[in-house]
């Protein structure tokens, strides 16, 4: 039997609704229920519908809401000056953001069902060491829970661990953590933290001395750290953890390789030469296979790798070690999502291909919208139906299957970057400025 999680579902339990990390449970971003498949969040095209409640959050930050119980955690950067600068779109300059004021990096958790704050926490505040693109934020990675730890990354800001009180329970500092593709270009981290079994996993894909690192969930004492300038040299994915196979290793994505690692001491196990230059997908897990896809200069490719695999993977033709790979998939900044027999991937300009996650076969390619607008949230599923969400705020709805369909386009009526939770029947998107719910109102 195959297992596959960000966090061991001992600590995660059985609990329904809980949303604990980046893409949910297993990383998976599949819903245990089913949500809307319409509604209205854009008081300028007409009454709200099937809007739960829409509580606003100051600051700039891409990172997903997670929820635990009947709460929901989110963070942001807010900035001294005001309104941070933020550009979005299809656009190819790697320039950084005007926005080097002070920051204070916060902690929000809001009730669930009510969308009311209960609590705020400053993690820092400062000037930040390093800039960001002009699309990121100053706070990208999402947080990560397992009702007793809250673990919050503010990359060179640190990393800390809350109860879910908000107390503060420890934190590290990693000093200067500068990401970007070329020496003079600073992106900003995007990464998320990783719990699993008692521990934390961190990849820190940052031009001086890149690391994957496992950290002691209780204390945040550093258990090991391997690492990556010989593997990858810049990555902004979130790295996955998989048991099967009689072992459990951590996968990262990365550019010049993709890598696997024992997660008991770090050790590599595999590594494959990734042709994506700016990888941004998180590894996910289903039919016994491990898929890691990036895009960005040259090819752009789809890997569907065996868990089994062991030394320099790339170039096999064997299929032992990679089961199936498609050259030209396309996905820069979107995970893709695997739902039944069905593998979804979709680009950043919104070009969605669809495959039989077992053997490769391309069942269609559909763009989603006019092709104007970048995509760079990750989609998730529920109740039968995948949830696309366009930068500009329109979330598409399509049927599941090996034919398209598309069921309802919705608006947000805000800029909308980061990939929503699903939790107890309701969907939760974080926008340009609000946490918003949705559910059936009846």
């Amino acid at each position: 039997m195959i297992l596959f999680a960000l966090a061991a579902l001992l600590a995660f339990g059985e609990e329904s609704g809980n949303w604990p990390a980046f893409r949910g449970k297993h990383a998976d971003g599949l819903g245990e229920s089913a949500v809307p498949v319409s509604w209205n969040a854009d008081p300028d095209k007409g009454p709200l519908r099937n809007i739960l409640w829409k509580t606003p959050v100051p600051g700039l930050s891409h990172s997903s809401p997670v929820i635990w119980g009947d709460r929901l955690f989110v963070t942001t950067a807010i900035s001294s000056k005001g309104v941070a600068p933020l550009k979005v779109g299809l656009y190819g300059s790697g320039d950084s953001a005007q926005d080097s004021a002070e920051q204070s990096w916060d902690v929000f958790c809001l009730d669930k069902n009510s969308g009311k704050i209960i609590w705020r926490k400053t993690a820092y505040k400062g000037a930040p060491q390093a800039q960001r693109h002009t699309k990121a934020t100053h706070a990208n990675p999402t947080l990560a829970t397992d009702g007793r730890y809250l673990i919050a990354f503010f990359a060179s800001e640190g990393l800390y661990a809350f109860d879910l009180d908000g107390n503060l329970r420890w934190k590290k500092d990693f000093g200067m953590l500068d990401a970007g593709p070329e020496p003079d270009l600073q992106w900003g981290v995007a990464s998320s933290p990783v719990i699993f079994d008692d521990s934390v996993i961190l990849l820190a894909d940052v031009k001086k001395d890149p690391f994957l690192g496992k950290f002691a969930l209780a204390d945040g004492r550093e258990l090991w750290r391997t690492p990556r300038a010989a593997v990858s040299t810049r990555s902004w994915a979130t790295p996955a953890v998989f048991t099967a196979g009689g072992r459990t290793q951590i996968v990262a994505n990365g550019w010049p390789h993709i890598a696997g690692y024992d997660y008991a001491n770090g050790k590599e196990l595999w590594r494959l030469k990734s042709e994506g230059d700016v990888p941004v997908p998180t590894p996910v897990m289903a039919h016994g296979l491990i898929f890691v896809t990036n895009a960005h200069g040259g090819f752009a490719p789809l890997y569907a790798i065996q868990p089994g695999a062991s030394g320099d993977i790339t170039g096999d033709r064997t299929g032992k070690k990679i089961a199936w790979s498609e050259q030209r998939n396309g996905a820069y900044m979107q995970t893709p999502l695997i739902l039944g027999d069905l593998l979804y991937s979709c680009s950043d300009r919104g070009v969605l291909k669809v495959y039989d996650a077992r053997t490769g076969k391309k069942h269609y390619e559909q763009r989603l919208g006019a092709g104007t607008t970048g995509f760079s949230s990750s989609p998730v599923a529920a109740g039968g139906r995948l949830y696309f969400a366009g930068e500009e705020g329109d979330i598409y709805v399509i049927k599941a299957g090996p034919q398209f369909e598309l069921i309802a386009t919705n608006s947000m009526g805000e800029i909308s970057m980061a990939t929503p939770a699903v939790s107890a029947g309701a969907l939760y998107y974080r926008t340009r400025g609000h946490v918003v719910a949705i559910g059936d109102q009846r």
